[in-house]
């Protein structure tokens, strides 16, 4: 089974946040996090308007409740030994600490040295490996996603062509998929 840290830049934007988190929801793979990662997450949310503060608690509580064992505890000690950039140096002793092979970021340059074993992969990048590795489960997946979807309310292509400029190879790819 896949583990992966998700970045706070990539819980932010809401249809990419939908997709990885209904992915797991799925069994595609096993999502990981910090309190920290949450918390930075949902603190641009508000400041940017796109969440208000209690909307943003909800979105944390929802987080804990759904994805019970995503929460990386005790991974604070192993953060200065980390080789990547000082800013996200605690994503790096995140995954170390979930023993998560890889972390999902938009942001590959602060990811480019990491400790043996850990990888950064790019959102575009880990959806299409899980659509390799999950197809069945992955499109599953995005068909529970747009019939959660009510306001407004999507059909598949509307989901895909929202995910496209963030995920072109993956929309591109599942698109193929699904007209097979």
């Amino acid at each position: 089974m896949i583990v992966a840290v998700l970045d706070a830049d990539v819980l932010y934007p809401l249809p990419l946040r939908d997709t990885l988190l209904s992915a797991a929801a799925a069994g595609c793979f096993q999502p990981r996090w910090s309190a920290f990662i949450v918390e930075e997450a949902t603190r641009n949310l508000v400041a940017d308007g796109r969440l208000t503060a209690p909307k943003a608690e909800r979105l944390r509580a929802t987080l804990d409740l759904q994805f019970e064992d995503a929460l990386v505890e005790g991974y604070e000690p192993l953060i200065p030994a980390m080789p990547n950039h000082v800013k996200d140096r605690h994503v790096a002793a995140c995954a170390v600490q979930a023993e998560a092979g890889l972390i999902v970021t938009s942001n590959l340059k602060d990811f480019a040295k990491l400790p043996p074993g850990v990888a950064a992969i790019s959102p575009d990048d880990f959806l299409c490996l899980l659509l390799e590795k999950t197809p069945q489960a992955l499109t599953a997946a995005l068909t529970v996603q747009v019939a959660r979807l009510k306001n407004p309310p999507m059909t598949l292509d509307d989901l895909l062509d929202r995910l496209a400029a963030g995920t072109p190879k993956f929309v591109a790819a599942c698109k193929a998929l699904l007209a097979t």
